[in-house]
């Protein structure tokens, strides 16, 4: 089973995540937290398989909530999907540096939901498709000349990134590029080690930043 643990300051909003949740055969919720303090130590007692966390909670807010389990000191990171009504660039960004495995708006749906953890769990990661785009753009620095790095990424691997960047899903890159999607999650995993990425959130800002998206 699939372990899940939801934080929102809504009651409402609990709720329903709980029914979208509760109702796939391989997923149970164990734990719910009203806000950002006992969203982390309810996180740190029960070591679930993925956290959904959302931003605007009282004591603590879901994005500093998010560092303490998952960002870049912390020696055995949760899976974190931030979901959120706001999709401020600030937020994203944020939740991007500090070890999210996806980004969600609260309206979309449950089947995105229910998606979004199952890529967590899997290693893989889910932005809301109506926002990627813009937000990682954000992460572009506005100088014309990109970081002189290089990690000794090969052609192919270029393309994944890139079309990662974008958004797309595993299944979409390999229709795109004519290969497997066995292949498609190696080369995934080569980039992975070359950047030193967690995941493929920091795949795709690693490739913003570098301006490697027109």
């Amino acid at each position: 089973m699939i372990r899940v643990l939801i934080a929102d300051d809504q009651a409402m909003v609990r709720t329903g995540f709980g029914m979208i949740i509760g109702a796939q055969p391989d997923m149970e919720v164990v734990g719910e937290a009203a806000d950002g303090v006992e969203a982390v130590e309810l996180a740190r007692r029960l070591r679930p398989d993925v956290a959904l966390l959302d931003i605007r909670m009282p004591r603590l807010d879901g994005l500093a909530a998010l560092r303490l389990l998952a960002g870049p000191e912390v020696a055995d990171p949760l899976r974190v999907v931030v979901v959120t009504t706001f999709d401020h660039d600030e937020y994203v960004h944020t939740a991007l540096r500090n070890g999210a495995c996806g980004f969600l708006l609260k309206d979309s749906g449950p089947a995105l939901l229910v998606e979004a953890v199952r890529a967590a769990v899997s290693g893989d990661t889910l932005i809301s498709p109506s926002i990627t785009v813009r937000l990682l753009q954000q992460l572009a620095p506005p100088a014309a000349a990109a970081p002189a790095d290089d990690p000794g990424l090969s052609p192919r691997e270029l393309d994944v990134v890139r079309l990662t960047a974008r958004g797309l899903t595993n299944a979409e890159i390999a229709a795109r590029l004519f290969i497997s999607v066995g292949t498609v999650k190696s080369h995934l995993g080569s980039v992975q080690t070359k950047l030193g990425a967690r995941n493929r959130v920091e795949i795709a800002a690693w490739a913003w930043e570098r301006r490697l998206i027109s």
